[in-house]
């Protein structure tokens, strides 16, 4: 389970995507029965529920319990189950219809955990400027200050770009984002994208390299 929180302005402006498609027609009626809220998803509707920020992982005790007993800990999946406290209530947890990013729900359990490197394993093998253009070109090396005014998909590779700088920043350790067959590599610092903290031209004595703080 994971806290979030009930003034959360995402609770605003639902994001997230879930369910099947409709066509017009039958979104506004299930929007007029349900209360939901559907937005376009290419020429057909989906609805939409509220993607807040998460706050704190319930479980995050055990999860370290096993971790330093050799165990592998498979958690935080699809980011979580959303929870927070009843307001008015005493200390009641309630569950709320929302999706909480995967990835920055990543990011906060590696924080919690002083993880060492953050890694986010995907399809494609690095961050990638103009990207599907004929000019995009992968990012390697970088720090949140050089990525400040750059926009990645939302759908996609926005959130492991803004967990990867989130986790950086608040830790002062690297992120990575890359693919699944490229880990050993990743770590190494040899592939995929890594965010190294701002300002940083060297991490550790051998584990990562020296870098530059600039997109390359």
């Amino acid at each position: 389970m994971v806290e979030v929180r009930a003034d959360d302005p995402g609770f605003r402006n639902p994001t997230k995507f879930v369910g099947p498609v409709y066509e017009k027609e039958d979104a506004d009626r299930i929007a007029a029965d349900k209360g939901w809220i559907f937005k376009p998803d290419g020429a057909k509707w989906r609805r939409v529920v509220p993607s807040p920020l998460p706050q704190r992982i319930f479980e995050i005790r055990p999860i370290k319990w096993l971790l330093e007993r050799g165990t592998i800990v498979v958690c935080a999946g699809g980011g979580g189950i959303p929870t927070m406290y009843e307001p008015g209530a005493e200390r009641k947890l309630i569950g709320v219809e929302a999706v909480i990013d995967k990835d920055l729900c990543s990011e906060l359990l590696a924080r919690e955990l002083e993880a060492e490197l953050l890694v986010m394993l995907t399809d494609a093998d690095a961050v990638y400027l103009d990207w599907a253009k004929p000019t995009q070109r992968p990012i390697r090396r970088t720090s949140p200050d050089a990525l400040t005014g750059i926009s990645f998909a939302a759908g996609s590779m926005g959130p492991k770009v803004e967990a990867a700088c989130r986790f950086a920043m608040a830790t002062g350790k690297p992120a990575a984002i890359g693919a699944l067959s490229d880990l050993n590599r990743i770590i190494a610092g040899e592939a995929g994208t890594t965010v190294y903290p701002s300002g940083v031209t060297e991490y550790g004595p051998s584990k990562f390299p020296a870098v530059g703080t600039k997109a390359a």
